[in-house]
């Protein structure tokens, strides 16, 4: 069984190597090295070629009445690692700026535990690709990867989170992360010289109004008890001062915290572009995508097991907390397989996705000696 030193070892090597999504392939035979090392008795160990990047480990229970899913992605982040540690990133302009080596990390002391300790219920560890970008829950499943004995009846995960202290669980009841939505609005009218604007059809004039109207949609037309967020972070319209331009793109994104809520917001920024193209005589085509970005909406059972066991064990320190805008594609998972997510605190000052994010590794062995726990005491209902 693998011991604190050695997860922190081995914490260190998956930092120094991160890939980014669909490009793990050094990751990935780090990882299968690592759990071919481990008892092989109730292992099963499965490579699926439709997602080569991915590895699913079945630890085959000794009284199954369930098979329990355990969730950790293995991508890194196109950021210039500046933490000056010794064990920093290898590979130049990339970084597990998000924690995913913590995840790995934390994933393989839990296996590695059952894999010398062998529970009652199939455990189903799951080491997934592409969660930064190209949608890698979504993948998986759209695959076929869950299928027979591969198919999980309740899904776990955890995502590291530096507000919190080093080795604290928190959760809530309900949305743990908001769904995203990537917005593309690309209006085409008709250029012309600046000093003649009654024969060109300005698409700046209107995209800043478009740009107005979009700040209404969240106060008036979202609960005001709820949140939901649209920034339009990005425009590009014309080429010089003194020419009308005939095409404007703008580019943002949609945060809510429920799927409804999300196709609520959707529809109401389809109305603002349907009604600017009439208003402006100009075409604005509008391009939602949410991939597989969905609002992380923990179960209501599971979770209130989950948070019940996190406060009466002595050992734990669990934080309930609120729900975050980040995204995160494990809520589509969790629309096809009850579960939960859930936070691991690692205290730091520097944030997620952070180029100095330096998470504290005490984190690693009280994560892992918690998430045990559970599933041991899951297994015993």
């Amino acid at each position: 069984m693998l011991s604190e030193s050695d997860l922190i070892k081995i914490r260190r090597h998956l930092h120094q190597i991160p890939e980014l999504a669909l490009q793990e392939s050094e990751t990935h035979q780090f990882l299968l090295e690592t759990v071919k090392a481990m008892n092989q008795e109730f292992l099963e160990i499965r490579n699926p070629d439709e997602l080569p990047t991915s590895m699913m480990v079945l630890v085959h229970g000794f009284d199954p009445q369930r098979t329990i899913g355990y969730r950790t992605d293995i991508d890194a982040l196109p950021v210039e690692e500046q933490t000056g540690l010794p064990y920093s990133s290898q590979h130049p302009g990339v970084m597990h700026a998000c924690g995913h080596d913590i995840h790995m990390t934390v994933a393989l002391g839990v296996l590695s535990y059952f894999s010398e300790h062998q529970p009652k219920d199939n455990l189903l560890f799951f080491f997934q690709p592409a969660e930064e970008s190209e949608s890698g829950g979504k993948q998986s499943y759209e695959l076929g990867l869950f299928h027979g004995r591969w198919r999980p009846d309740e899904f776990y995960g955890l995502h590291d989170n530096p507000d919190l202290p080093a080795g604290a669980i928190g959760c809530r009841m309900g949305t743990l992360f908001a769904g995203t939505t990537e917005v593309n609005i690309d209006l085409t009218g008709k250029g012309g010289h600046a000093a003649y604007p009654q024969d060109a059809n300005d698409t700046i004039v209107a995209a800043a109004m478009l740009i107005s109207q979009v700040q209404t949609v969240i106060s008036r037309s979202i609960d005001p008890i709820q949140s939901g967020v649209i920034t339009l972070g990005k425009i590009d319209g014309g080429t010089i001062r003194n020419v009308i331009a005939g095409h404007t793109r703008i580019e943002g994104t949609i945060r809510g915290l429920t799927q409804k809520m999300i196709e609520t917001i959707d529809q109401r920024l389809k109305d603002v572009c349907e009604g600017i193209g009439r208003s402006y005589n100009m075409t604005v085509s509008l391009e939602l995508n949410q991939g597989g970005y969905w609002p992380v909406e923990n179960n209501p059972e599971l979770t209130k097991r989950f948070i019940s066991y996190m406060k009466s064990t002595p050992n734990v320190n669990f934080i309930e907390t609120a729900p975050a805008m980040t995204g995160e594609d494990f809520g589509f998972l969790l629309a096809k397989f009850p579960g939960t997510m859930f936070w691991l605190g690692v205290d730091d000052d520097s944030q997620l996705h952070s180029a100095t994010l330096k998470p504290k590794e005490e984190a690693i062995q009280r994560g892992v000696d918690a998430i045990t726990g559970f599933l041991e005491y899951r297994m015993t209902e």
